[in-house]
């Protein structure tokens, strides 16, 4: 594997040039811990994505939690619960990555539940036409069968992903953890990227063929 540096500008350039040149409707996944600041990401890759002519929708995975009664079952504080069932996988599944599918009715949810309040966001539908592209970000999302037709992961190494979390949230690391040895995202994801520095972050390429 090839590491290149890139800047965070370079990168949501060359992640919105890639994205725009896939035909029809696409569903992009961008994975990492919180630390990693996928949803920072995701963002900053609308107004690009609109401005070479995509249709856009972000979708947050926090907004697809499942209710406390049962995210919380088993405390606030369990790294097992968190990695296991924290994410409503069927509710984003239905609400966002079906209807956004190439056989899909482009009608998309673009949020489920308000975890703040513990109800239903109460959100309306959307349309998301063909070309529309729909990128859900948030932690934990490969590795379950979720329909991406590209997956993007925020790589963070264990002393980085430790000193960049919250100390309000260290509680989760052994899910993280967890979530590098069993699923293992950096392995197959379409795209990893190293981001132990957010001002410094680095694509991992794989080597040219005739290396191979």
């Amino acid at each position: 594997m090839r590491v290149r540096p890139i800047s965070p500008e370079r990168l949501v350039t060359e992640l919105a040039d890639r994205f725009a040149a896939a035909p029809g409707r696409l569903r992009v996944a961008v994975d990492g811990a919180p630390a990693a600041g996928p949803e920072d990401l995701a963002a900053a890759l609308v107004d690009p994505l609109r401005a070479l002519g995509r249709p856009v929708l972000h979708v947050r995975a926090t907004d697809f939690l499942r209710p406390a009664s049962v995210r919380l079952e088993h405390g606030r504080t369990n790294p097992d619960a968190y990695y296991e069932g924290w994410v409503d996988e069927a509710g984003l599944r239905r609400e966002v990555l079906d209807p956004a599918g190439p056989d899909g009715s482009g009608r998309v949810l673009p949020s489920l539940w308000d975890a703040r309040t513990d109800r239903a966001s109460r959100a309306g539908y959307v349309e998301l036409p063909p070309g529309g592209v729909v990128l859900v970000s948030g932690a934990l999302l490969l590795g379950g069968g979720l329909p991406f037709d590209v997956t993007v992961h925020l790589a963070l190494s264990p002393a980085a992903l430790a000193r960049r979390t919250d100390p309000d949230h260290r509680w989760t690391l052994p899910a993280f953890a967890r979530y590098a040895e069993e699923v293992a995202p950096a392995t197959f994801a379409d795209i990893v990227i190293r981001f132990d520095d957010p001002r410094h972050p680095a694509l991992v390429e794989p080597p040219p063929a005739s290396a191979r």
